[in-house]
């Protein structure tokens, strides 16, 4: 008797010239249903198609076609269990060795504009998940294939092994295979929770804003040499089927990213984001150090922006990380050669650029179109459980700002004190930064009390600070920092406000004639 495959899927790349080896070269029978039976067919290789098989119709508008005793009893069948075997003989149900299923494109589906609920839920496979999990459960006996690119490899298997598949091979497709139903499944809870986010929690766990349960899944992109420190091993995963954010970005030169320079990366990301990059928008340029801006600067042109970055603080500079709103042409390109930096990122870099750049082969040079989008959580692990959160993209609307002090900030330092509080925001707590002209001038981060970052800030601006402007992530619980900022020559502060003591902060801000606005928003990042 031949041996039986079953063929059920929906990617169909590679499907033929699989099958006919199978077929010619190692003696399979074939069964499959509905398009994959009809594209064998057409191709002239021999198919049964499982509804003749199972003597049992697609119904249900072809809901329901492998659910049926011959298929599942087939694939679930314990060659090693003499009962088993009984049962198959009584049933007359041959066992199935070969089961190549891979599933609807669900989140191919949920991806399209304007895609309804009932378009999604006709893209929820049942069928093939029960062939995956049924096959992979008996994965002793059966192989699992759910990906094309294994079938090459289990081509392999059957040359090396005198037509017979090793146990591990088998082993390890098993393991694809419930990787990949709960990958799947966890797309479909997500989606589902999504469209249920308005309606009244059903379980008494769960709120209509937080789901009862999460599902976390991604696929392994890359393995990293290591994580933030060489005894740490780590790993690149994209989430979705479709690559999204870093992982669509083209990388044109440079050594292999790192897990720092990842980390890095998104968190420049995150700061250029916050400048429109429009046609006739002033050009953004970031740079960030462990996370934390040294400097950030706009300009009427690419170069002016990044001159200006760079500026603020070179010393940090060094070995940094920058991001771009606009891409990159010829004079950015040879600033950025002066000096050594790890990775530059931009929509675009144009072939003068790219020439240039090339001097730096060392540098790693990204183009990522789509620099706004972002995700819309952030999780964060800790013992025994997981933080979810969602991302702190609240857009920055001053028209909610409100004028705390006697003096109003002048039309300019309206649009210098909404600059700095952009940068704020992506700022480690506490907090600081001092900015003129568009350009960070002082940036004191993650200090432990708000006067130690306000000192550092001030610090690092210098003289630079008389003229400028403050910003704050979290409100000042004392009038120091006021007194001391105006010391320096700050002229306006933006802060959020909600301090027992404001008072005492308007107060200080009026006597030292300095205007100050509260946000009435905060921005802690921890």
């Amino acid at each position: 008797m031949t041996r039986l495959a079953l063929l059920s899927v929906s990617d169909k790349t590679g499907l033929v010239a699989f099958a006919r080896q199978l077929v010619e070269t190692f003696n399979f029978s074939i069964i499959s249903s509905g398009g994959t039976a009809e594209a064998l067919k057409a191709a002239g290789i021999p198919v049964t198609k499982v509804s003749d098989y199972t003597g049992s119709p697609e119904i249900l508008g072809g809901r329901v076609k492998t659910l049926h005793p011959r298929i599942h009893g087939g694939i679930l069948a314990r060659r090693d269990i003499p009962q088993d075997l009984t049962d198959l003989e009584a049933n007359q149900i041959q066992p199935i060795d070969l089961v190549v299923v891979n599933l609807y494109p669900f989140e191919q589906t949920i991806a399209q504009p304007g895609v309804s609920l009932a378009d999604a839920v006709e893209q929820i496979d049942i069928g093939g998940p029960a062939m995956l999990r049924a096959s992979a459960k008996n994965f002793a006996h059966v192989t699992v294939l759910c990906n094309p690119a294994q079938y090459d490899e289990y081509l392999t298997e059957l040359r090396q092994g005198d037509g017979q598949v090793s146990f591990e091979f088998r082993r390890a497709c098993a393991l694809a295979g419930f990787s990949h139903t709960a990958k799947y499944d966890a797309a479909i809870a997500t989606y589902l929770a999504a469209q249920s986010a308005t309606r009244e929690p059903i379980a008494a766990e769960s709120t209509s804003e937080h789901p009862a349960s999460i599902a976390l899944t991604g696929r392994l992109l890359q393995p990293l040499r290591y994580g933030e420190n060489p005894h740490q091993p780590a790993a690149w995963y994209q989430t979705g089927e479709s690559p999204r954010g870093w992982a669509a970005a083209t990388q044109i030169q440079g050594k292999e990213l790192s897990y720092n320079n990842l980390v890095d990366l998104e968190a420049a990301r995150q700061i250029v984001a916050e400048f429109d990059d429009a046609p006739g928008a002033p050009a953004a340029a970031v740079i960030i150090k462990h996370t934390n801006p040294c400097g950030v600067a706009l300009g009427n042109t690419l170069l002016e922006a990044y001159t200006k970055a760079y500026a603020a603080d070179s010393t940090s500079a060094f070995g940094g990380i920058v991001a771009l709103n606009q891409p990159i042409d010829g004079e950015t390109a040879a600033a950025l050669t002066q000096t050594f930096l790890e990775c530059v990122v931009a929509p675009g870099c144009d072939a003068a650029a790219a020439e240039i750049l090339a001097a730096k082969s060392k540098v790693r040079v990204l183009t990522l179109p789509d620099l706004h989008t972002g995700p819309a959580q952030t999780v964060r692990a800790i013992a025994g459980g997981l933080l979810l959160q969602a991302s702190d993209d609240l857009p920055i609307d001053i028209s909610q700002w409100k004028v705390a002090t006697e003096k109003a900030p002048t039309d300019d330092q309206w649009a210098e004190l909404r600059f700095a509080w952009a940068v704020c925001k992506h700022v480690k707590s506490n907090a600081i930064v001092v900015t003129n002209h568009r350009t960070t001038l002082g940036i004191g981060a993650g200090q432990m009390n708000r006067v130690g970052s306000v000192k550092l800030a001030l610090e690092q601006a210098g003289d630079r600070a008389r003229g400028a402007i403050l910003a704050s992530d979290g409100f000042f619980p004392f009038d120091d920092s006021v007194r001391q900022a105006a010391a320096a020559g700050i002229v306006a502060i933006a802060q959020p406000g909600g301090s027992l003591r404001d008072a005492e902060s308007i107060q200080a801000a009026n006597e030292l004639g300095l205007a100050m606005i509260f946000t009435g928003v905060r921005h802690f990042l921890h």
